[in-house]
């Protein structure tokens, strides 16, 4: 049915610069209409690759400029408790499944996020995460899939205090609205047991400031 209720296939995606989304001659967005969204949202701690400051205030102020006054931003990123409490980095992984038409698993994907030996900066709140993915399978699989190739990246990523995104995003014209401690408004930020993300809910109240 084309997936939500068949309005999969009616949305609009581009693809662009999280920091320059909407200014005119950033790309794909550039003719989208200042002030006509009413919600935007920057989940999967995707700002965490904003390390510097003017990068996050960049796309903090581009996002303000296409909601209009009242729309919200809602950014989701690990709870701050995660960096405080860094006494050393460890490694998490998962595995993925994978099945073919008839649902018979016939190998899976073996991902690392995080590893022992990843820096982490307190200066700049930068840890340079590993990141790899490796194919596991038969030898007829791999046979077929001779082309992948296993993937092993460091991906510098930022570690914020709410403090720092709420000034940040009062630079882009925000307040903040709500606080909850998972993508639920049941979880309360400060929550010892239930919190584990910050999700921070902005309400546009004026334009952004030039810095």
């Amino acid at each position: 049915d084309g997936g939500f209720g068949g309005m999969r296939d009616k949305f609009n995606y581009i693809l662009d610069d999280m920091r320059t989304i909407g200014k005119e001659g950033g790309g794909a967005s550039g003719n989208l209409k200042p002030g006509s969204f009413d919600s935007a949202w920057i989940l999967l701690g995707s700002m965490q690759h904003l390390t510097t400051n003017d990068d996050v205030i960049s796309c903090l102020s581009s996002t303000s400029n296409l909601l209009r006054e009242g729309g919200t931003l809602t950014i989701e990123l690990p709870h701050p408790r995660e960096t405080f409490t860094m006494v050393e980095c460890t490694r998490n992984g998962w595995e993925v499944p994978l099945e073919d038409e008839n649902g018979e698993e016939y190998g899976e994907l073996k991902i690392i996020w995080g590893d022992e030996d990843d820096n982490f900066d307190p200066i700049r709140q930068v840890r340079d995460f590993t990141v790899a993915m490796e194919l596991v399978g038969t030898e007829e699989m791999l046979e077929d899939n001779k082309d992948l190739k296993n993937v092993r990246e460091i991906v510098p990523m930022r570690l914020f205090t709410y403090q720092e995104i709420e000034a940040m995003g009062r630079i882009a014209g925000f307040e903040v609205s709500e606080l909850y401690g998972a993508l639920s408004d049941e979880v309360d930020v400060n929550s010892e047991d239930g919190a584990f993300r910050l999700v921070c809910v902005f309400r546009k109240v004026r334009p952004p400031v030039d810095v």
